[in-house]
């Protein structure tokens, strides 16, 4: 059964799942898609070309597939695709692509964007990633799968930030930001080593760990350079597929990593 609140305002250019509930003064455009269990609290804004997938929760005054942020943007038909069961808390931002960056951004599932958080156009989010409270993603940043951006951190345009990777608190983002790192910037932006705790929760075994530690110490702690360092990897740890996602991920760094 669909719910919709007589103070809803709803297009009739759109398609609802099973059990969606709209709430009052909530607003659904043209060319939206809720699938099955889709929440809008009052409030609560989804414009379109948008799909979102099944039982999606947006708090009030959420906005999902607003206009790109973008001076080049000139009403071009663009989307935004959502997976399931993400969380869009109050306030939060999620624009649709540009034609110059794909024409789609794109949201997996198990997400969690929290109060004020901002995803820009074109950019490509995994799966059970946490924005939290003022996050803010530039346009075309890439954010891989369990990876956690912090309060008030801004990602710069084409950045990535890999699996499993924490970024504090007030940390700004300029490089990408290496799979199961730790990033944050109390006085500059370095690395501190291996994302234990979030590993851990995520579980990751102690073997896992264990490659991923001796990987870090090689590439942050040895007196090896960059190439050094992956050579040592390879030579070491080539039996371990994270390790070797790392190497793949450091070689394919268009603006460096953080160290």
């Amino acid at each position: 059964m669909i719910e919709i609140h007589p103070h809803a305002v709803v297009s009739p250019r759109v398609r609802l799942g099973a059990g969606v509930r709209i709430g009052a003064f909530a607003v659904v455009g043209d060319e939206v898609e809720l699938g099955d269990g889709c929440v809008l609290d009052h409030h609560a804004v989804v414009e379109g070309p948008s799909r979102l997938g099944k039982n999606n929760r947006l708090y009030p005054f959420a906005v999902v597939g607003g206009d790109p942020q973008d001076l080049t943007y000139a009403g071009q038909r663009v989307s935004l695709e959502v997976g399931d069961d993400n969380t869009f808390r109050e306030f939060c931002t999620v624009s649709r692509g540009t034609v110059k960056g794909g024409s789609v951004t794109r949201v997996g599932d198990h997400n969690l964007i929290m109060s004020y958080a901002h995803i820009g156009h074109d950019s490509q989010v995994g799966s059970h990633t946490i924005f939290v409270n003022g996050a803010t993603l530039a346009g075309h940043v890439i954010v891989d799968d369990h990876a956690t951006v912090g309060a008030f951190s801004p990602v710069q345009q084409f950045c990535r930030i890999g699996r499993h990777a924490y970024v504090g608190a007030y940390t700004v983002i300029t490089q990408d930001v290496l799979p199961f790192a730790k990033i944050v910037a109390p006085r500059e932006t370095r690395c501190y080593g291996l994302n234990t705790i979030g590993l851990e929760r995520a579980g990751f075994t102690r073997e896992r760990l264990d490659s991923l530690e001796q990987a870090f110490r090689f590439f942050l702690r040895s007196n090896l350079n960059t190439t050094q360092a992956i050579e040592k990897m390879r030579e070491t740890l080539s039996a371990s597929p994270d390790v070797q996602y790392l190497i793949e991920f450091i070689g394919s760094a268009k603006n460096g990593v953080i160290k």
